[in-house]
């Protein structure tokens, strides 16, 4: 399984380690590779006896500690895992659930997508079933809530936290979007039986409702917001950004900065090229919403979940450098590897001031900002 889950991970966000490095990044490169090594230094000091990190009841703490360690490109060995590595992943798979969720006290997608990515990154072969399962469990959460037509009510075609009694939200879409997509390669050479897929023409149905780019796909008043046009909302009828009143007195909901760059991702995964209109308009949103210093839209809020989505999605474009708004372009690697390299605490952690989406939790934080150098420093070219 090793060399398959290696090749999915380089070829969907193009991040395969090249011999020869673009010589614009090579005393980054060694920045970035010392940043993550203390990094995960930090995180294997946290971890717990027993194998997890921080909060037993929110696998996703230690599902994401695993895929920063198991991504480090300092790591000694590609076919072995360092043994708290081992013990954490053994922990892991002991919180499987019947229904192949892994998950302690709800939220079974947001664990369950974060441990199948992590799991998938590890690489093992015996990884395999409770990657297998653990698919299954977020394809079954696909919502289709059987009224007339398929994707007639706005939650269809996207995932929620695990309960089809509320909402679909994109932040969870995404992430369930990424583990199945990452995962892949385990199930499609046939060895586990058949196995089913996510509804993609749903999907896309749900992201475009998502985004304001088209009043007959998205709303109305938000897809008509020159400052809008383009960017993504947490969920159809939901932004967390707040709103916008346009001149003649309609409401708009904002778009913002981490949400887009996981509807830009999501738009990749779902296999839309660089041609395809929702993908030119999100482009030219984050073009001229471009920061460092901010999640735009949201202020400090959500700082770090917004550089790892920056860096998955900008990976995943195989966006070399972004176009901005008047014509410039940004090299958003230097960019963003500086700005999360001047953050890095003395002990090798990452924080957040403030501490909405338990921001302020360095092991959180720490593996948020570890995973994001990690996919800036596989994804620098071969070639300027």
């Amino acid at each position: 399984m090793k060399s398959a889950v290696l090749l999915a991970f380089a070829s969907t966000l193009a991040l395969a380690p090249a011999q020869e490095k673009d010589t614009r990044y090579l005393s980054l490169q060694v920045e970035i590779k010392q940043a993550i090594a203390r990094g995960n230094a930090f995180l294997a000091k946290q971890q717990q006896e027993d194998g997890h990190w921080d909060q037993a009841d929110l696998p996703a703490f230690t599902a994401l500690a695993l895929t920063a360690g198991a991504r480090d490109p300092g790591r000694e060995s590609k076919t072995e895992l360092p043994p708290h590595l081992a013990k954490g992943f053994q922990w892991l798979l002991k919180q499987q659930k019947e229904d192949g969720g892994i998950y302690n006290k709800g939220l079974s997608v947001y664990n369950t997508a974060t441990s199948v990515t992590a799991l998938t990154a590890g690489g093992l072969e015996e990884f395999e079933p409770a990657i297998v399962k653990g698919r299954k469990h977020l394809i079954d959460q696909q919502w289709d809530i059987g009224q007339k037509k398929e994707t007639d009510n706005l939650n269809d075609g996207g995932i929620g936290y695990g309960s089809k009694n509320d909402h679909t939200d994109l932040s969870n879409t995404y992430l369930a979007i990424e583990a199945i997509a990452l995962s892949k390669k385990v199930v499609e050479d046939g060895k586990h039986g058949e196995q089913p897929d996510l509804d993609w023409d749903a999907a896309l149905v749900f992201l475009s409702r998502c985004q304001a780019v088209d009043s007959k796909t998205s709303l109305p008043e938000s897809a008509e917001s020159p400052q809008n046009k383009g960017g993504f909302r947490y969920a159809p009828a939901e932004s967390k950004a707040g709103e916008d009143k346009l001149p003649d007195g309609r409401t708009a909901l904002r778009s913002h900065g981490s949400i887009t760059y996981a509807g830009l991702l999501s738009l990749i995964y779902a296999k839309l090229g660089p041609d395809d209109p929702r993908v030119k308009a999100v482009k030219e949103w984050l073009g001229k919403n471009y920061t460092l210093t901010e999640n735009p839209g949201m202020g400090a809020q959500g700082l770090y979940y917004y550089y790892q989505t920056m860096s998955k999605a900008l990976s995943a474009a195989n966006i070399d450098k972004l176009e901005l708004a008047d014509g410039k372009k940004a090299d958003w690697r230097s960019d963003l590897a500086n700005a999360l390299l001047s953050k890095q605490k003395a002990d090798g952690s990452w924080s957040n001031e403030n501490a909405r989406w338990m921001e302020s939790n360095p092991i959180l934080v720490t593996a948020y900002s570890v995973m994001s150098l990690e996919q800036i420093y596989y994804s620098i070219p071969s070639e300027p």
